[in-house]
């Protein structure tokens, strides 16, 4: 609950990206506490899949994020509008 709470709530981008990475983490933990609750091998390699995938979102969300603050001096979602045309 507190994960979605801030996605949805807190304006700064960086809170923003961890609190998805804690949603990614706990289905990870979700998957792999059944991956081990029925003796499967299936939930830990699609864990590891998932992984791979938010790092690769940190890096990529983490580079957009420097872009923003070098050019608008913000981390604040509500002031950045550099997509509206």
């Amino acid at each position: 609950m507190p994960e979605r709470t801030g996605v949805l709530i807190r304006r700064n981008v960086l809170i923003i990206f961890m609190s998805v990475e804690m949603m990614l983490n706990a289905v990870n933990l979700s998957f792999v506490a059944l991956a081990y609750h029925f003796m499967d091998l299936n939930g830990q390699i699609f864990v590891l899949m998932v992984m791979v995938v938010a790092a690769a979102e940190v890096a990529v969300g983490l580079a957009i994020v420097m872009t923003i603050v070098r050019r608008k001096d913000t981390t604040n979602i509500e002031d950045v509008n550099l997509l509206k045309g």
